[in-house]
């Protein structure tokens, strides 16, 4: 099997940063390339109020987005692989599997935050494993033992 498109889900935190590390050392053995994907999470927008609070958060969804995706980014020009940014709306879980028929493996960390938001998000890659159309990585972070 030949490991040419690989996607790396990714939130910019040290969770997703291992899988961004081993995805760029898969790209390299097999000559693909890696399109780093960052889900702007609309679950979290639909439970707020509607007002500038929303608005606020959105705005710093996005920043951390661009922050996920260009770590990437430049992480693949430092060594020589292609790197395609991706940046999607909707559940992280929901785009991850539209997306898995479009490549040949899906490497990716234990999406996660903090107390509770990680507790939510850390089903995202139990999740992805077990209904992805292609296979799945996971990466555990280099810190998560602790």
């Amino acid at each position: 099997m030949s490991f040419q498109n690989i996607l790396v889900p990714t939130d910019g935190s040290e969770y997703t940063k291992a899988a961004v590390k081993k995805a760029m050392e898969l790209a390299k053995l097999s000559g693909g390339k890696v399109t780093a994907l960052y889900v702007l999470d609309q679950t979290i927008l639909t439970n707020m109020p509607m007002d500038t609070a929303v608005m606020n958060v959105y705005n710093t969804l996005e920043k951390e987005g661009k922050e996920a995706v260009d770590y990437v980014r430049d992480l693949g020009a430092e060594q020589g692989v292609e790197v395609t940014i991706s940046v999607k709306e909707g559940t992280p879980v929901k785009v991850i599997l539209d997306e898995s028929a479009n490549y040949d493996i899906i490497v990716m960390g234990t999406l996660g935050r903090t107390g509770m938001s990680k507790l939510l998000m850390g089903s995202v890659a139990e999740r992805v494993v077990r209904a992805s159309q292609c296979p799945v990585l996971v990466v555990r972070a280099e810190d998560s033992a602790n």
